[in-house]
């Protein structure tokens, strides 16, 4: 049964979201220790493990379990270690009390990026572009984090992340205030009534109001995300929910995500709600009339990247690629020299008629041209967004991160 607000222990928690206990217990996922007992005032059986221990990368692994059968979640925040709300919301749902199934949380899923506070780790790379389809992942922390999804076998999967701009039909200026999910009429109905819900019962602004859009597909840039990978490889009910990283305090943006995941996830692990809150006499009311806008028409284009990890390519599609190859995996020099490549940006009808490029992080065109070459010119992580033009005037974007130490 879904409920009609958050529980009384999410939100009155917000204020300590910010410090998670440290744990360590170093056991396989799956397996559950001997010690292992039942919280007497809650009724659900809560363990931990740590993943890359004895690494600068190891970071705790929560597991709650309910007496009663039901599906396995799996909840990650931090992939990227500038999007604050995102792993704070995860270290609270660490600690939510379910009625049924298993709950996976992994609060802190980059740790290194955390403490420098930054998109990617020590080393430029993006970890949400590790994770390719139908092959192994790229690292040893994507490798560990897959370990547990696969482990564990989820049947859900909630990835927690931020934007700097909105998602407003085109990503150019971001692609927060948005839930992207997984093929499937059932999933996209969540998603829907997540959005909606969390727009009329958390969302002041209708500017802000969330909007929900499919997945790209498995040959759209970007690749290697972990939602693609377990909706793909695993067959979970996958959601990816960004909001809008710039404005809002910290607390209201942990606050939609609270909002958004105890939505997306109600009708799995939360069967009664005894403890986290009133359950509804009549079922919520999903439409919030003309308070919401309307999405059908706008359908989600391929992601901006730094913005994070926006869906559904449409005609035209933008890709950039780079040479040397995969430079923003990379850790560049200060006064390195780096070819963006927009040729192989396609369409499906017609031709591409403008390659317009933004290399400061605001929106002001710098250089135009399916190929160009910039300079790294500081240390630091230097944002990059292409936006391709077709003859109908159809645009879509596509955003690489070039970091230099």
């Amino acid at each position: 049964m879904r409920r009609d607000r958050l529980s009384r222990r999410t939100v009155l928690a917000l204020t300590g979201a910010c410090s998670f206990a440290t744990v360590g217990v170093g056991q396989l996922a799956g397996e559950t220790g001997d010690d292992e007992q039942p919280d007497e005032d809650d009724g659900v059986s809560r363990d931990t493990f740590v993943i890359r221990e004895g690494t600068d990368q190891a970071t705790t692994v929560y597991v709650t379990t309910a007496e009663a059968d039901g599906p396995t979640v799996v909840v990650l925040g931090g992939i990227h270690g500038n999007e604050v709300a995102g792993y704070v919301a995860a270290g609270e749902i660490a600690d939510w009390t379910i009625d049924a199934g298993t709950l996976v949380t992994i609060p802190e899923a980059n740790a290194v990026a955390i403490e420098r506070g930054t998109r990617t780790d020590d080393d430029g790379i993006d970890l949400n572009r590790q994770f390719p389809e139908s092959s192994e992942p790229r690292t040893d922390l994507a490798s560990a984090i897959w370990d547990v999804l696969s482990e564990f076998d989820a049947d859900v999967v909630v990835d927690l992340h931020e934007s700097i701009g909105i998602y407003a039909g085109d990503p150019i200026d971001g692609v927060g205030q948005a839930i992207f999910h997984s093929d499937g009429d059932a999933v996209a109905e969540t998603a829907d009534s997540a959005g909606t819900y969390a727009t009329k019962h958390y969302v002041d602004d209708m500017d802000l109001a969330f909007k929900t859009g499919s997945f790209s597909g498995p040959t759209t840039e970007p690749s290697g995300l972990l939602v693609h990978k377990a909706a793909r490889d695993l067959g979970a009910d996958s959601y990816l929910v960004e909001t809008l990283s710039r404005s809002p305090d910290l607390e209201t943006r942990v606050q939609w995500h609270l909002a958004i995941t105890e939505r997306l996830l109600a009708d799995d692990v939360f069967v009664d709600d005894p403890e986290n809150g009133d359950v509804p006499e009549q079922p919520v009311d999903d439409d919030p009339g003309e308070e919401v806008p309307d999405d059908d028409d706008d359908p989600v284009e391929t992601d901006p990247g730094d913005d994070d990890d926006g869906e559904t390519g449409v005609s035209p599609s933008a890709e950039i690629r780079t040479d040397p190859p995969n430079a923003d995996e990379l850790s560049l020099e200060s006064g390195q020299t780096v070819t963006l490549d927009a040729t192989c940006s396609t369409v499906t009808d017609g031709e591409i008629v403008s390659y317009d490029w933004q290399l400061n992080g605001d929106e002001t065109v710098d250089e135009t041209g399916d190929t160009i070459d910039v300079t790294i010119g500081a240390n630091g992580d230097h944002s990059i967004l292409l936006r391709v033009t077709d003859e109908e005037g159809a645009t879509d974007t596509a955003q690489i991160t070039l970091s230099a130490e």
